[in-house]
Formats: C-alpha cells, sequence, structure tokens
C-alpha cells in the first residue's frame, strides 16, 4: 500500500482512479475483519480512500464551473 499523494492522483486516467477506489475498499474491508479496527493500517487506507474521493469531488466541480 503506498501513499497516494493529490498530486500524483492527477496524472491517472478516470478509470485507473475508480480501479484503485475499488481495491482500497476491498482492501479496507480485508484489514478490518483480520486486524484490529484502530490499526493503522486501516487509517492509513482511510485516508487515501478519502483522499480519491475528494480528488474526484474537486474534479467533477471544476468541470461544472467550465
Amino acid at each position: 500500500m503506498t501513499i497516494l499523494k493529490y498530486k500524483d492522483l492527477s496524472n491517472i486516467s478516470k478509470a485507473d482512479l475508480e480501479e484503485k477506489l475499488k481495491d482500497l475498499k476491498l482492501e479496507l474491508v480485508k484489514a478490518n475483519v483480520t486486524a484490529n479496527k484502530s490499526n493503522s493500517k486501516t487509517k492509513e487506507i482511510k485516508k487515501a480512500i478519502s483522499r480519491l474521493l475528494t480528488f474526484n469531488r474537486s474534479m467533477k466541480d471544476q468541470l461544472k464551473k467550465k
């Protein structure tokens, strides 16, 4: 699991972003099953998911403004 940077997300295609989001959600479920819910790995995954969702929302907002 690599840490996702906001500036790196702009270089990734939309299809790859959707695939990455699905993978992260699946990884979060697996991590919650195998470990304690307040594990640092789950926190990192949650941050990556929220970063992806925020990036997607900001891109949609920018497209609406144009």
